[in-house]
Formats: C-alpha cells, sequence, structure tokens
C-alpha cells in the first residue's frame, strides 16, 4: 500500500477488508491464535481488578462502608464488612456486560434500574460501574483492534483516534460537572434521572432505527454534543452513556463496528477520570460502598472477551439494525419499570 492511500485510512477499513475476504459467518467464526493470546491476556486483566474488587469490598479505608441499604439489610451485613458474591447480579451483569460490549450499551443503563430495584443504593452502584466500565472499555478496544473491527493509528492519526479524543474530551468534561453537581451540591431524585435517561434513549434509538438504511456522510464534530450529553447521563446515573454515544457515532456516519469500538475505548477513558472524581470525593466526607464490585468483574472475565468477538463475526448490514433496535427495547424496559415510581412521585 503506497503511503497516501496510507494516510487516508480512517480506521475503520480494517473491518470492511475482513468481510471482504471472509464473506461468510463461518470463516469470521474460526479464531486465530493472535485472537487465542488478546482473550487470554483480557481475562488476566480483569482477574487482577477483580482481585482489587475482594480487597475493596473488605472497606479497608475509612470512606468504604457498609451502606444499610435495603439489600444489605436483608442479607444482615449491615454494620459490618461482610460481604459475598451476589449470583443475582453476577447473572444479569454478564448478561448486560454481553450487549454492552457486543451493541454498545445498557450495561449502566439497563443494569442500574434493576439494582435500584433489587434494594441496592446508588453510592453501591454508580461507582462500581464506573470501575467495570472504565476496566472493561479499555481492555475491548484492545480486543476490538485484536478481533479486527477496528484500527488505532497514531502516525498519522487514523480518524477513530480523533474521534476518540473529541468524545473523551466533552464526556470527561460534563461527567466532572455532573458527578459534583448531583452528589455533591444539589439532590436530585432518582427517579427523574431514570425517566429522562430511558425518554432521551427511546427518541435517539427510534430516529437511528428508521434511518438505518441511509448512508450518512461522516461529520465527526456532531459528536461533541453527543458525547456531553454522555458524559452528563454517566456522572448523574452510571448509565445512559454507550448508547447515547453509540447512536450518536451513527448518526454522524460512521460505520456501526467500529463506532462499537470507540465507544467502548471513550467510556473505558471517561469512567476512569469518573473514578478519579469520586476518589477526590471520598475526601469530602462522601462515602461508598464495593459490596458489588467482585461481582460486576466474575460476570465481566467472559462476557467482555465474547462480545467483541461476536461484533467481528456478525456482518456490518445485521448490526445496523440489532444496535438500534436494542436500544429502543432497553429504553422501553427501562420507561415500563420506572411508571409506577413516577406515579407514585406525582401522587405524593
Amino acid at each position: 500500500m503506497s503511503k497516501p492511500e496510507r494516510e487516508r485510512r480512517m480506521g475503520w477499513e480494517v473491518a470492511q477488508d475482513l468481510e471482504r475476504s471472509k464473506t461468510t459467518i463461518r470463516a469470521r467464526i474460526m479464531p486465530e491464535w493472535r485472537h487465542v493470546k488478546a482473550a487470554l491476556g483480557a481475562l488476566a486483566a480483569f482477574g487482577i481488578v477483580y482481585l482489587i474488587g475482594v480487597w475493596l469490598a473488605g472497606n479497608p479505608f475509612d470512606a468504604t462502608q457498609r451502606i444499610p441499604s435495603e439489600a444489605i439489610l436483608e442479607k444482615g451485613w449491615a454494620g459490618t464488612d461482610n460481604w459475598g458474591i451476589c449470583w443475582k447480579v453476577v447473572f444479569l451483569a454478564m448478561i448486560f456486560e454481553f450487549m454492552d460490549a457486543s451493541a454498545g450499551m445498557s450495561f449502566g443503563t439497563a443494569l442500574t434500574p434493576l439494582l435500584l430495584l433489587m434494594g441496592f443504593d446508588p453510592k453501591q452502584i454508580v461507582p462500581v460501574v464506573m470501575v467495570q466500565q472504565g476496566v472493561a472499555g479499555i481492555v475491548g478496544a484492545f480486543l476490538h483492534r485484536e478481533f479486527e473491527n477496528v484500527e488505532w493509528r497514531l502516525k498519522p492519526v487514523s480518524e477513530t483516534v480523533r474521534l476518540w479524543m473529541i468524545i473523551a474530551i466533552a464526556g470527561t468534561v460534563a461527567i466532572v460537572i455532573s458527578i459534583t453537581a448531583v452528589y455533591g451540591v444539589f439532590s436530585v431524585a432518582k427517579v427523574w434521572i431514570k425517566l429522562y435517561v430511558a425518554i432521551l434513549l427511546l427518541g435517539m434509538g427510534a430516529v437511528s432505527l428508521m434511518q438505518a438504511r441511509k448512508i450518512r456522510p461522516y461529520r465527526p464534530m456532531r459528536m461533541v454534543s453527543f458525547a456531553a450529553l454522555a458524559g452528563f447521563n454517566k456522572g448523574v446515573g452510571g448509565g445512559g452513556y454507550g448508547p447515547v454515544v453509540t447512536i450518536g457515532g451513527l448518526m454522524s456516519g460512521v460505520p456501526v463496528k467500529s463506532m462499537l469500538a470507540v465507544t467502548a475505548i471513550s467510556e473505558g477513558t471517561v469512567s476512569a477520570v469518573a473514578i478519579v472524581v469520586w476518589l477526590a470525593m471520598l475526601t469530602s466526607g462522601v462515602t461508598v460502598d464495593y459490596v458489588l464490585l467482585p461481582s460486576m468483574m466474575l460476570a465481566t472475565m467472559f462476557s467482555a472477551v465474547a462480545a467483541p468477538y461476536m461484533t467481528r463475526v456478525l456482518p456490518e448490514k445485521i448490526w445496523k439494525f440489532v444496535v438500534p433496535f436494542y436500544c429502543v427495547v432497553v429504553a422501553g424496559l427501562c420507561i415500563w419499570k420506572i411508571v409506577p415510581d413516577v406515579i407514585d412521585k406525582l401522587a405524593g
């Protein structure tokens, strides 16, 4: 390939080249040795974070305390450093992490409301989701590259790297503002946060689904507003980031497979910043509870490795419909679960 041809590469040609050279699902599903090595490396990384989660779940610092939420009271862990693997959480997290890593959304968006309904406190959910998504996003970006869904190139800089920087910077600013405002200054009823995120996702998913057959021109600067909105969602509720960034990327003309990879690395970056913000807030009297972190990472070990490979295997044209359709389904389920709380809030 000549130098001008290399410079014109956007970073998503690798997925298109793969589908041209291996035209069937059967051909793409057969792993190579490099894929096996990448999967083993990812499992090792997740295993290390799992062990860190085990340590943090034991409340090693003054700012890490067992919050007496309904779920904790039911288990008899209130007022102690006791913890255990919550297998229902593991099961749900495995499902939603697989969909998050393969379709670019739903881990925090769908799992957070379910965990709230199960009786866990937001401070037992949001910080843990940030840690899980930070690790899963960064490792997922590596796997997407190894599985030939995307190319990250720094010299010359590929468009996928530029897009990542645009999304990461705008999202970082928004997430810092939202975390400090909602948890440090203002008090917002969580039912309104959940309702806002669900309605937003329903609208974006529906629009993207209706336009799935269209070929959109690439307009990267649209992602500034989408990234800022996604960062705000992530900060206030732990979810709503992936769907907005992923659907926003499709509306901005980015091919689906590479957009899923960009979403992974962007969410990993923003979540890592959110972790730092939460750690800084611990010095001002805010307490968190990492009781769910071992369960989350146990689920992540397998789902986060298998999902990027599924992205490689299925053709681009299928993902164009799967991603927005899944966004609509997740949003619809969230609204259905939120309606009773909204009615109670308005009545009370």
